[in-house]
Formats: C-alpha cells, structure tokens, sequence
C-alpha cells in the first residue's frame, strides 16, 4: 500500500496510522518514536489489527445457515478484506465507515453501517466500532477487535518478564481450537491465570488462541516492570482471544462479542453463541481504550 491508503492522527503524544483498507491500525508511536504494534514479520503473520465482522473466528465448513438458506464466509468475515471510507478527518480524529454492497449481501444479506472511530487523547487511543442495521429485518452479527501489540513492548523489560494483569480474578476454564477446522472444542480446560495474572509463553499457543467466553473483566493491564506497559479497556465485549504465532514479536489481545463455531455445529447463526441481534435502525457500539502508561 502506499501512503494514500493510509491516514495519520496525532495528540502529540502519540501518533496513530491507520489504514483504509480494513481500516486496520498499523502503528502506534508515542513522541519518541517507541512502537508499540506490532513488527508484522512475514516469517510469522502479516496482520496488525483486523476488524471482524459480521463474524468471530471460523465458521464449520465456513458456512452458516439463515432459516432455509446457507451463506459462505471466510474466517472472521468480510470487514478487513474491505476499503472503509474515509468520513471525517481532524488532527486527533478520524470515522471509518463500511456499508452493504452487492458483493457483501451475497455472503451476508442485510443492509448495515459499520463506522470505526478513532481518537486520541493525550498517551490513549479510544476506538469505538458502531454497528447499525441499515435494513427492515433483524439483523444478527458478531464483532471483535484483534489488535497486535509489541511483545516485547519498548522500554528495555525481556519478553520472559511480560504479563497480563487482568481487573479481576480470571479462575474460570477457558476454551481451545481445534486446530484442524479452526471451530471450538466442546470440554473447556484449565485456565493459566494465576488470580488476576497470567504470563504468556509461546508454547500456549501452540495450538491456537487462549479464549475466555465467561470474561469477568473489561480490561487489563500488558507490559513488565520497569519496562513499557499498555493498560487496555473493552468495556462492551464479554469475550477475550489472546494469541500469537509461537516465537513473534506480537501478542494479540482481542475483545471479541462472538466466537468461532462450536466443533460440528449446525446450528441456525442466530441462535450461535455470542451473536447479537439489532432491531431495523438500532445500532450496538464496541469500545475499545489503549494507554500507553510507560513511554520511556
């Protein structure tokens, strides 16, 4: 892509790049030039920070069923495949939006909005996804952010000393993928959260996503002691992946509203775990906050 596909904002403090084009975020520096996403190294994944839309993670046989009728998606749907419009720019602020096309309602057959704002304000970035049923029917989706930050983050800490404190105690089992279809695995297993920490090793993920659907917390602070750290806050999504290829330089901590397909479901989508269903006109917002909380 070239800096046409890119958009720029800055509060001074810190300076946030995002692109058109899934209107994924790329880069996030603070005033000395510290990145705090990902390096995207080939040898490992490419992505920084995927929008998904209208689905979370895989579907069985990547296809679902809407009453009589079967549609086809792609694993966390169509959004960060897609050119978002650029609606509003302001030195700290830029609107994102995706609307229904043809080619979308062949795979996902209702009229909807998606506007991505993002904003920031001193040493944070708020971003906040708004869904709106643009149609006359009710309109089930899921949504989820899958933002990869820097591990290890700058300021010097070793990744081995890096962890994720959450806000509350996290003693639930979490879920695990099937790695062969990508769907959910029905027996829950035991969770690595020690009370509120977990410290993240690149053998977890070996088999995929650590994912809580029982999340007591809505945010969580990454990062080391003496080292850089990021406190991150989701407040209106009940789920959370958290994910690397084993050996990058990036963790991937995801609020999700949605998950992929239990193993072998054959289920209607609208009775799926985690789809939400907005009334014609209505819409559902999703926020995200990113502080940076050490810069040097």
């Amino acid at each position: 892509m070239t800096d046409m596909d890119f958009v720029t904002i800055s509060s001074g403090d810190l300076t946030a790049r995002i692109a058109l084009f899934g209107a994924e975020l790329w880069s996030l520096t603070d005033h000395a030039g510290l990145e705090y996403m990902t390096d995207a190294d080939p040898a490992f994944w490419t992505g920084h920070a995927p929008i998904l839309f209208p689905i979370v993670g895989a579907l069985n046989g990547n296809r679902y069923r809407l009453g009589d009728r079967e549609y086809e998606l792609p694993k966390h749907g169509f959004a960060r495949h897609s050119l978002f419009e650029l609606v509003e720019i302001a030195g700290d602020h830029v609107r994102l939006r995706l609307r229904d096309s043809d080619e979308t309602r062949k795979v996902y057959p209702f009229a909807f909005t998606l506007d991505l704002d993002f904003r920031l304000e001193g040493m944070s970035l708020h971003t906040q996804a708004t869904v709106t049923n643009a149609g006359g029917e009710v309109m089930p989706f899921s949504f989820g952010y899958h933002p990869a930050f820097a591990w290890p983050l700058p300021g010097g800490a070793a990744k081995a000393d890096h962890t994720i404190a959450f806000e509350q105690p996290e003693p639930q089992p979490i879920r695990r993928i099937d790695m062969p279809t990508g769907l959910v695995l029905p027996e829950p297993v035991a969770t690595p959260v020690e009370g509120h920490l977990l410290t993240p090793e690149p053998a977890q993920f070996e088999t995929d996503a650590l994912i809580w659907d029982r999340l007591a917390s809505r945010a969580l602070t990454f990062g080391a002691p003496g080292g850089g750290q990021l406190a991150v806050a989701f407040p209106d999504t009940p789920m959370l992946g958290i994910w690397q290829k084993p050996g990058a330089n990036y963790l991937c901590i995801e609020p999700w509203q949605g998950i992929a397909d239990p193993l072998g479901y054959t289920g209607e989508f609208r009775a799926k775990p985690g789809v939400l269903s907005l009334d014609p006109g209505a819409n559902r917002s999703f926020r995200m906050d990113v502080t940076v909380l050490t810069a040097d």
